[in-house]
Order: structure tokens, then C-alpha cells, then sequence
């Protein structure tokens, strides 16, 4: 079993990341985690939006 974690500024690059991996990687997906945290960084808030990606390699 393996994990792959992702962490993007945006969802749509999150989207578009998660994307790529599972159609770039021979595998099946046991679980996807999704999580958002948000801090203030001066007057600006600062998102993350982060994926665990838990699967296991196909074998050849």
C-alpha cells in the first residue's frame, strides 16, 4: 500500500493534480482524504487545500 499527497493553492489545481496522478499511475484507489485549512499571512488569508491519496500498486 502506498500514499501520494498533494497540496495546492486552489481547488481547481487540487482537482487538476489529483486528476493527473490517477490517470498517470497504474493503481487502485483504497481511500481519498480532502482537506482545507486557511491562515492570515498580514491582511491576506491564505488557503490549502491538500488530498491524501491512499492505493495500491498495480501489479505487472
Amino acid at each position: 500500500m502506498r500514499v501520494k499527497i498533494i497540496d495546492e493553492g486552489h481547488e481547481k489545481d487540487l482537482e487538476k493534480s489529483v486528476n493527473n496522478f490517477l490517470s498517470e499511475t497504474e493503481c487502485e484507489v483504497m481511500e481519498i482524504q480532502f482537506r482545507t485549512a486557511v491562515s492570515i499571512f498580514g491582511e491576506e488569508q491564505v488557503y490549502c487545500f491538500s488530498a491524501m491519496i491512499v492505493y495500491q500498486e498495480k501489479k505487472s
